[in-house]
């Protein structure tokens, strides 16, 4: 397990289109998918990673606790399946069903997506506004594997909620970390050296 902390993608980026199946439904689901939301999550996880188990019930309480609002989430994994079958299609829709969470599973078969984000650990969240321009990128909250810190997603709550309420999100943000993605071989984004 390499321990990998997020790119932190340049506040106001656009958010990168995406065409891809949910692993639960079998459904697409593009950007467009989530138009007239007035702020969009983008989760990048997979099913094994001991850091997105860590959050596995807290992004479920995360799910629900935004189902009322005019927040959009989403979760994309575009670990390579081969070399982690746990992160296969089935895997992440077993993963899924298991914690409960509500939200649409992706899977990124390329990994295109991945690297249009510049996602490059998991778990690694991305929040849009209304215009998909991105105002938040970090961690979940202060928790991780072993630390004394509960699982609450504090810091990404703080900015959907700013976000919802019309007001700014504050530029201090941390980030996330978490096991790298699981890039097929020969296809590492620049933005990953090898290690």
């Amino acid at each position: 397990m390499v321990l990998t902390p997020s790119t932190m993608l340049p506040l106001g980026t656009q958010a990168p289109a995406f065409d891809l199946v949910d692993a639960v439904s079998g459904k697409p689901f593009t950007l467009d998918s989530f138009r007239g939301k007035d702020g969009l999550v983008v989760i990048f996880l997979c099913s094994h990673c001991p850091y997105v188990k860590h959050l596995r019930d807290g992004l479920a309480k995360f799910a629900l606790d935004y189902a009322s609002t005019k927040l959009g989430v989403v979760a994309i994994s575009a670990n390579d399946p081969v070399s982690h079958p746990a992160d296969s299609p089935e895997g992440l829709a077993k993963e899924a069903r298991a914690a409960g969470w509500s939200f649409p599973v992706l899977f990124d078969a390329t990994q295109s997506v991945a690297k249009a984000y510049t996602a490059a650990c998991t778990p690694d969240f991305f929040l849009f506004d209304a215009q998909r321009k991105l105002v938040y990128r970090g961690q979940f909250d202060a928790s991780r594997p072993g630390n004394p810190h509960a699982v609450t997603g504090a810091d990404l709550r703080a900015a959907c909620d700013a976000l919802l309420a019309g007001k700014p999100v504050a530029k201090d943000q941390k980030p996330s970390i978490g096991c790298n993605i699981k890039w097929r071989a020969g296809n590492e984004p620049e933005y990953f050296p090898p290690r």
